[in-house]
């Protein structure tokens, strides 16, 4: 009792936005427990990586649109609208999972697959971009929120705030990665699907009874033909994005467990466990990013251009970690110890150059109609996570786990050296520190 009375003594707008946030984790936790089935239950049907790749191939297809037609519609109708759209389309996507496992062909998973894609982008979108409302605020103030005239403290906070909260959803994911192994061993397929479709109608309800304010709604109407970004910091921000997940995902996606599965010999559940473990580190790394970025910020206090020199000079930290892990297979080294202590190292630096890329893309968007903004970067973000899902299962099935990790050295090269180009906000000067 005493806790929700101490929630309705929040300010309204802080409300909003903790709703808002719960309600993304809810999301998080079962679009991740899904993926995981999906991989799991289909690999133990007998489909190979290509297959299971196809699988996911409209969910980040739908998504690449969502963000941009997404961003767009949160600036018309708010942010709390376009979450309860993407929570009853994940609800939707869940229920076309229940029919009978003999009418789970490739197409029809991927239809469901394809309205799950829409509903996690409209969620993400929406919580992302409430942060920069947020921001805005002081939680010092005697009334708990005011305006804060000082551009300084207000970046740092922002920056936080994208770190917790990025950081925060890919712990909240890792777990569902676990959750999904378990309750494929315990429930079944069919049996864990009906349970997180009970848990995201019960959200839903609390989300509609709840979410009242239009948080992220433009002043003005945008048109539909400014779902495009117009900004150079944005664009060259989105490529660079593009590039670093596509790098991730083309080994991590569908290579990475089959590879765990097929010739480590891990079952369901370790592989679960193990890829849960990975992103739960890499959401913890997430939520620390501004601390560990500190050194690096005071050092490059001085320096013209200071959020291209970080993004770059964290990029090439990454490439050369990934280079080092595709060279220490090629040499013979334990394939288990290179994975395991090479996939550790990965996480930490690539966290680090995730919550950074995060809080650019909510500095530079703008403050009215900030979903279209970061819509436009977030579809890049699915853009690369569709090429890196179609390229893990085609180059694992032709040339096995080495090879796509030698491609992702490429395209993380390829990331550092467009994120050079970041103009520098010098009419608003990022303090990271």
């Amino acid at each position: 009792m005493q806790m929700i009375q101490k929630f309705q003594q929040l300010p309204e707008l802080f409300r909003q936005y903790l709703l808002v946030t719960t309600n993304y984790w809810c999301f998080t936790l079962t679009d991740g427990a899904l993926r995981m089935l999906v991989v799991l239950y289909f690999y133990q049907l007998g489909y190979g990586a290509l297959d299971i790749a196809l699988l996911f191939v409209f969910y980040e297809f739908f998504g690449v649109v969502t963000n941009l037609v997404g961003g767009w519609l949160g600036a018309r109708i708010g942010l709390n609208r376009t979450m309860n759209i993407g929570l009853f389309t994940q609800i939707i996507a869940l229920a076309m999972l229940l029919v009978p496992s003999v009418e789970l062909t490739v197409v029809w998973v991927m239809a469901a697959q394809a309205l799950s894609g829409i509903a996690k982008d409209l969620n993400k979108m929406s919580a992302k971009s409430a942060v920069k409302s947020l921001a805005n605020f002081d939680f010092s103030a005697q009334d708990g929120f005011s305006s804060n005239a000082n551009s300084a403290a207000s970046e740092a906070r922002l920056f936080k705030l994208v770190a917790v909260l990025t950081g925060s959803k890919n712990t909240l994911k890792g777990v569902g990665f676990f959750l999904g192994g378990v309750l494929l061993a315990l429930l079944g397929f069919q049996g864990a699907v009906l349970a997180m479709l009970v848990l995201l109608s019960f959200i839903l309800i609390v989300s509609l009874l709840r979410l009242k304010q239009d948080l992220g709604k433009a002043k003005s109407t945008p048109k539909f033909k400014e779902i495009f970004s117009k900004s150079r910091a944005i664009n060259i921000l989105s490529a660079a994005r593009l590039f670093l997940f596509c790098a991730r995902d083309v080994w991590f996606v569908v290579a990475l467990p089959v590879y765990l599965a097929s010739e480590i010999g891990w079952e369901h559940e370790w592989v679960g466990g193990f890829l849960a473990s990975w992103v739960i580190i890499y959401g913890l790394v997430q939520s620390s990013a501004p601390k560990l970025i500190k050194v690096f910020s005071r050092n490059a206090a001085n320096a013209n251009n200071k959020e291209a020199k970080m993004a770059c000079f964290w990029g090439l930290c990454l490439t050369c970690l990934t280079a080092f892990i595709a060279i220490a297979l090629s040499s013979g080294l334990s394939a288990f110890w290179v994975l395991m202590l090479g996939l550790a190292g990965f996480a930490i630096v690539f966290a680090i150059n995730s919550s950074l890329h995060s809080f650019l893309i909510v500095h530079y968007a703008s403050d009215d109609g900030v979903s279209l903004d970061v819509g436009f970067y977030y579809m890049a973000n699915a853009l690369g996570r569709l090429l890196g899902t179609l390229l893990s299962g085609y180059l694992y099935q032709s040339y096995g786990l080495t090879s796509c990790i030698i491609f992702s050295v490429v395209l993380l090269l390829a990331a550092s050296m467009i994120a050079i180009f970041l103009p520098n906000p010098s009419h608003h000067e990022t303090k990271l520190n």
